[in-house]
């Protein structure tokens, strides 16, 4: 087996060995006639129910997962949930879906958590990123949901694929800050990667049209968020509240931030090189504020495939959570006849900096991915916190990479040392430019 990106997603996509020529460091494919699927593709549906670990149980994508988990219970069994603060919603799941195990964020959390519920769960609650990983390294769980927010959804995610999980991806920080190590895992542990976010769900759906080494590139669909159509200087001004106040999509305040800075389809460039082994070159990005065509991918013919739908999380959560089978959520129908016009144009990047410099970390490589997400991190809960103005996030950002020496990612260890250090420096840099503000009044 070889260690290289190519390789694996030839196994991720084809479901199949495919041989290969190293050639410097890197796979040259040999001629193959079979073509090649959606890294779907190869997940058994042999058991019912299946069982779901579900990390990040109280987001956004998490009460998304449940939903349908509450619509189809005789197909998915909850046996394990890692949560975060949200002790009340918590409290409602596991009354509700009577995981075997949960995790949360620390000691004095769990024991309020214990002496809320009944006899008999002092020893099934656990806490912090080794109780994440215990959820989702749990024996009975065959599919692990990866929805915690950030980067501490790393270790976890990590944790499921070596214990031999497939794993249903939501958290495109794992990619981002360890994408090489990650889909070495996963050839290794012969385990499948399936995508929630709407986006790689799509490109996923699309790939069945053809070969992977006929792809052309991959387009990702962005709504632009709630700025799509104010200029620079009217960024200025903008508060919390507005930068929150997504169009189209319901999500988490901090994936709301990066949508409207656009930060999140930059990490959606870098998982998608990662996902489906494709040159960051041959990724681009077009504004859609309809988000009704989710993504495509172009053929070397000139074919354009893409997977269309209303824009609702529980369409790629059940697609993920049911392949090969498609089942009915009840959802509303997209109406092409009264959906209107649909629109593309690329980002503007004097309004939408974060994208760029997302595109040149991915290029650089090494541990400059995960210092950009990091230090994003930082900045957006610095905006958050109203300590900075949301044009200051991707100066934050960019100022943080500048200042951090590159290194090659060698270990899971490596790029949690150098999120550390980005965070420090990243919250350096907010420090400064409060301290800057105050001078200047």
């Amino acid at each position: 087996m070889t260690n290289n990106v190519s390789d694996h997603r030839d196994k991720m996509v084809s479901g199949h060995r495919v041989p290969q020529v190293a050639v410097s460091g890197t796979a040259k494919r040999t001629s193959v006639r079979e073509p090649a699927r959606s890294p779907l593709s190869a997940v058994p549906c042999d058991r019912l129910p299946k069982n779901i670990s579900l990390l990040g149980s109280t987001g956004s994508i998490g009460c998304n997962v449940l939903e349908v988990v509450r619509q189809y219970p005789d197909r998915f069994n909850v046996v394990g949930m890692a949560a975060g603060n949200n002790l009340r919603l918590l409290r409602e799941q596991i009354e509700a879906f009577e995981p075997r195990l949960v995790s949360v964020a620390d000691a004095t959390l769990a024991g309020e958590l214990i002496q809320s519920l009944p006899a008999g769960w002092s020893d099934r609650v656990m806490v912090g990123r080794e109780g994440n990983e215990k959820v989702a390294r749990l024996k009975e769980a065959e599919l692990v949901v990866s929805a915690i927010v950030g980067a501490a959804g790393l270790t976890p995610t990590m944790a499921a694929i070596n214990a031999g999980k497939d794993v249903a991806l939501a958290n495109k920080e794992t990619l981002v800050m360890a994408g090489e190590l990650v889909m070495d895992a996963v050839a290794r542990q012969g385990v499948q990667m399936l995508p929630i976010d709407s986006e790689h769900n799509a490109i996923a759906q699309s790939l069945g049209a053809g070969r992977h080494q006929d792809i052309h590139r991959l387009i990702l669909t962005a709504s632009g968020g709630p700025f799509r159509d104010r200029s620079a200087a009217q960024l200025r001004e903008v508060t919390p509240e507005q930068a929150l106040a997504h169009p189209n999509w319901s999500m988490g305040r901090k994936i709301s931030i990066d949508s409207a800075t656009m930060m999140n389809k930059g990490l959606e460039v870098i998982e998608a090189r990662w996902l489906f082994g494709v040159p960051v070159e041959q990724i681009e990005v077009l504004i859609h504020p309809q988000s009704i065509v989710h993504s495509m991918v172009e053929y070397i013919d000139g074919s354009v495939v893409s997977q269309m739908g209303i824009p609702d999380m529980r369409i790629p959560i059940i697609y993920a959570l049911a392949y090969p089978e498609r089942l009915p959520l009840g959802l509303p129908r997209l109406n092409l006849a009264t959906a209107g016009d649909l629109s593309f144009y690329p980002p503007d990047p004097a309004c939408f900096p974060a994208l760029e410099l997302a595109y040149k970390a991915c290029k650089q490589g090494g541990t400059t991915p995960a210092a950009l997400n990091a230090a994003n991190e930082v900045a957006v809960e610095a905006f958050l916190d109203g300590r900075i103005s949301f044009l200051d996030i991707t100066g934050v950002v960019a100022k943080t990479i500048d200042g951090l020496e590159h290194r090659q990612v060698d270990s899971i260890d490596t790029v949690l040392a150098i999120d550390h250090l980005a965070r420090k420096a990243a919250e350096s840099v907010v420090e400064g430019l409060i301290a800057g503000v105050v001078q200047n009044c």
